[in-house]
């Protein structure tokens, strides 16, 4: 492995184990066996190698949503948005890095142009993702209305669980209660 590519692991040891605000130059120059000068010659600054190892990781996470679309598939509705989302839940607790970087990435997107612009179009990419899984419909052929809504519902659960399991692991709802939820909120949306 080549400096570059040692910085990034070392960067993305450092968001794993210190978060990106609390990672230093002379934190990942450590981590990577390098000098501190190779982050300026190969990223140009903290922020950027930071926001590149981000990036990296969150990446990671496609195989986690293929793996809980893969749940819904095998196991058929109803009980397929179920099978989701338990497998998106033990996602989170056996990859708790991964997920803690995508929070931390949609934190430092108002910081930055570039990790923001990444950051919307990785977003716009989940939410189709989801609306192709739930609807068994191609990712490349799916419709736009499918993506504003399931794909953006889906997410947005999501997300706010996602928070609750990160920060209150012992009081954040079970797919069972987000499934319950999910099906009060459809009674009460009815005319």
């Amino acid at each position: 492995m080549g400096n570059r590519e040692d910085l990034l692991a070392g960067a993305r040891q450092c968001l794993a184990e210190k978060g990106y605000g609390r990672t230093t130059v002379r934190d990942i120059a450590a981590a990577a066996g390098v000098s501190m000068a190779a982050i300026g010659y190969h990223f140009g600054s903290r922020e950027a190698l930071l926001n590149a190892a981000l990036s990296q990781t969150i990446d990671e996470l496609d195989g986690e949503y293929a793996r809980a679309f893969a749940a819904y598939r095998r196991s058929g509705s109803p009980d397929g948005l179920l099978a989701m989302w338990r497998e998106l839940a033990e996602s989170v607790r056996e990859h708790p890095d991964l997920w803690t970087a995508t929070v931390e990435a949609w934190l430092e997107a108002a910081h930055s142009p570039d990790l923001r612009t990444e950051d919307a179009d990785r977003g716009h990419r989940t939410r189709r993702a989801f609306a192709a899984a739930l609807t068994g419909t191609d990712e490349a052929t799916v419709p736009d209305q499918a993506t504003r809504t399931i794909g953006a519902v889906q997410t947005a659960l999501l997300t706010g669980a996602l928070v609750q399991w990160l920060t209150d692991p012992e009081r954040a709802p079970t797919p069972e209660d987000l499934i319950e939820g999910l099906t009060a909120l459809t009674h009460l949306a009815k005319p």
